[in-house]
């Protein structure tokens, strides 16, 4: 194999390839804080003595679970621009983000609440406290701390999978990427780097979470335990 690496063809499109970052990121903020969220909201009605509620919790979890995030970008973006709701592709692909990152955070949170020892629980309700009281106090914070890890994973998988987007035109970094690589017919180089942004943005946020874990949990600071 014989081939020739020029990656001096790509300097002109550093700016191009920076905005596509920065463009990931704040989709991939936004999808964070909404899809905790609305992943937290649903964890509480999959555990809710409501039927009702919890079934469909359950039903929109595993729906979301069993389906490929492509699919659901689709019929978010095309499905209701063929029933006369056009969205704007940033606003689409975005909703697309939350709903389906709140599923799995949904479950994560759900395992970390269900790992609440019963005896807590009994001992709070003796204490007269109330039950939104109990909830975030006994169950829902530790529930957090006790899962921080695994959210984390799944953040920073949802920002990986922003590049599936671009199938709608997104302007984020694959998108950005596609469109350098046919202008410039490098597509190994292009992708080498847009590789390395990827992996340079996965340390950052994991960095930031680390940094927001101590912040939040100042008990695991206290005791040395890992985030």
């Amino acid at each position: 194999m014989k081939y020739k690496f020029d990656f001096e063809a790509l300097v002109e499109y550093w700016p191009q390839l920076l905005d596509g970052a920065l463009l990931t990121m704040e989709m991939t903020a936004i999808a964070t804080v909404s899809g905790l969220a609305l992943g937290t909201i649903v964890a509480i009605g999959r555990r809710s003595q409501n039927r009702v509620l919890s079934r469909l919790s359950g039903f929109y979890v595993e729906t979301v679970r069993n389906t490929p995030f492509l699919i659901q970008l689709f019929f978010i973006y095309f499905g209701l621009a063929s029933a006369g709701m056009r969205l704007p592709v940033f606003i689409a692909a975005v909703i697309a983000m939350v709903f389906n990152v709140a599923a799995y955070t949904a479950e994560i949170v759900r395992a970390g609440m269900d790992a609440t020892p019963r005896g807590q629980l009994e001992a709070a309700d003796s204490l007269g406290m109330s039950t939104p009281q109990i909830y975030w106090h006994i169950i829902l914070r530790p529930a957090l701390e006790r899962v921080y890890p695994a959210l984390t994973s799944q953040f920073i998988l949802m920002m990986l999978a922003t590049s599936v987007t671009s199938q709608v035109s997104a302007e984020e970094l694959t998108g950005v990427a596609n469109n350098i690589q046919s202008n410039t017919f490098r597509s190994f180089e292009t992708f080498i780097v847009v590789a390395g942004i990827y992996l340079l943005l996965t340390l950052i946020m994991k960095f930031a979470f680390w940094l927001l874990g101590l912040a939040l949990f100042t008990r695991r600071r206290r005791l040395g335990t890992p985030l």
